[in-house]
């Protein structure tokens, strides 16, 4: 099994780095525990994309133990979900069908900055896509308690910014975020249709200023 931080240490541009880039640039409070967060979504995201990497006799994700309550807490979210695929036939397909976590390089990808073109290689790391339809989609954890907190939690947190880098990374005309509640185990849900759709568009507009000050400080 390839090392699972080895993604992380390579060089292209990827949508975590200009998110690290927007907080220098743009620093804001930070709500919460950014740290527990991150190690709590790794928990999530290896019991439905990633099984092999769980070690559930001693409740571990790799090198990392987890606390009785966490681990309980991500074994329930992982049940809500398989549960809504019992009557979400395309969440059914998606977790069927999807290669979870594989990651893709788009080596000199172009990019426009009002008249000006340059270049980046970029990178990006899909938690599910989808082969035979070519797009993929994220799976999210989210304190939202409600489909109007979740809508809200796209914006703030920038998951439009991120379904469009990664779509124009593959080339792909769709997307979709699956979003399970820590705090009900409420599924929420959003489907980007196509390049005309508002949250690729808002998506795009959040990337394309990042990526032209990461290449103008990094290039």
């Amino acid at each position: 099994m390839a090392n699972p931080d080895s993604y992380f240490n390579r060089s292209e541009v990827s949508n975590s780095d200009l998110t690290e880039l927007k907080n220098y640039l743009y620093p804001r409070m930070q709500f919460g525990d950014k740290e527990k967060a991150f190690k709590f979504g790794t928990l999530v995201d290896a019991l439905i994309t990633e099984n092999e990497r769980v070690r559930y006799d001693k409740r571990m994700v790799d090198d990392t133990t987890y606390s009785r309550e966490d681990f309980e807490l991500g074994l329930e979210m992982r049940r809500a979900l398989r549960k809504e695929a019992e009557k979400d036939q395309f969440l059914a397909m998606v977790l069927e069908k999807s290669d979870t976590q594989r990651f893709m390089v788009n080596k000199n990808q172009v990019f426009q900055y009002g008249n000006f073109t340059y270049h980046l290689d970029t990178r990006c790391k899909w938690d599910w896509w989808l082969p035979d339809f070519g797009f993929g989609g994220d799976l999210k954890t989210t304190f939202a308690e409600s489909q109007r907190q979740f809508d809200e939690a796209i914006d703030f947190f920038d998951w439009d910014r991120s379904r469009a880098w990664y779509m124009d990374i593959a080339g792909s005309q769709q997307d979709f975020i699956y979003a399970i509640s820590k705090k009900n185990c409420k599924i929420f849900k959003h489907f980007i249709t196509g390049r005309d759709h508002p949250s690729y568009k808002n998506g795009r507009e959040k990337y394309e200023e990042l990526a032209f000050k990461w290449w103008t400080l990094f290039s």
